[in-house]
């Protein structure tokens, strides 16, 4: 698995990975459209306004197919030393078989080599414990930080993770 800059034409194969509404909102809470979401939309969201401290990336599987997505942004702008990664999803037939963890790893290189980043945080919904275990896998642990967001009918718990990175 590597990484490369996302593309736009991406974003299709990544909103087909989204099977339902429950799946939408625990990749994105409710920062993207509604069920179901398209590439459209997708790049309508990451071409609204996000700032330059925003970096959307791409793994591609040993043939070059697209096997993963996430982004990198600052959750500080005045604080390089701490990443936050978002929007985190793999293709859903590799799911289960550490692809989750090799693409964490991966998102790890980058924020040390290429932004030279300390530590990397992220949110996990509390229900989402396949994404939870997969982070924990690759050495997040939890801060003891949780929000609540209002998702459809209900409230949903998201955990804060992070990992420190040398």
């Amino acid at each position: 698995m590597k990484l490369r800059i996302y593309e736009k034409e991406d974003a299709a194969i990544v909103c087909s990975w989204i099977k339902d509404e429950k799946s939408l909102y625990q990749w994105s809470a409710d920062r993207i459209g509604k069920f179901p979401v398209s590439g459209d939309e997708l790049n309508a969201y990451y071409a609204s306004g996000l700032n330059g401290k925003f970096i959307p990336l791409s793994a591609l599987d040993e043939n070059g197919c697209l096997a993963g997505h996430f982004f990198i942004r600052y959750p500080d702008e005045s604080d390089d030393s701490t990443v936050r990664l978002g929007f985190v999803i793999i293709a859903p037939d590799l799911r289960g078989r550490g692809n989750g963890r090799k693409m964490m790893r991966l998102a790890e290189d980058y924020a040390r080599n290429e932004l030279h980043a300390s530590k990397i945080t992220l949110g996990v919904f509390a229900e989402n414990e396949s994404a939870r275990y997969c982070y924990e896998a690759a050495g997040f642990r939890q801060t003891g930080g949780i929000s609540n967001y209002k998702i459809n009918d209900g409230e949903w718990e998201c955990l804060e993770m992070e990992k420190e990175i040398d």
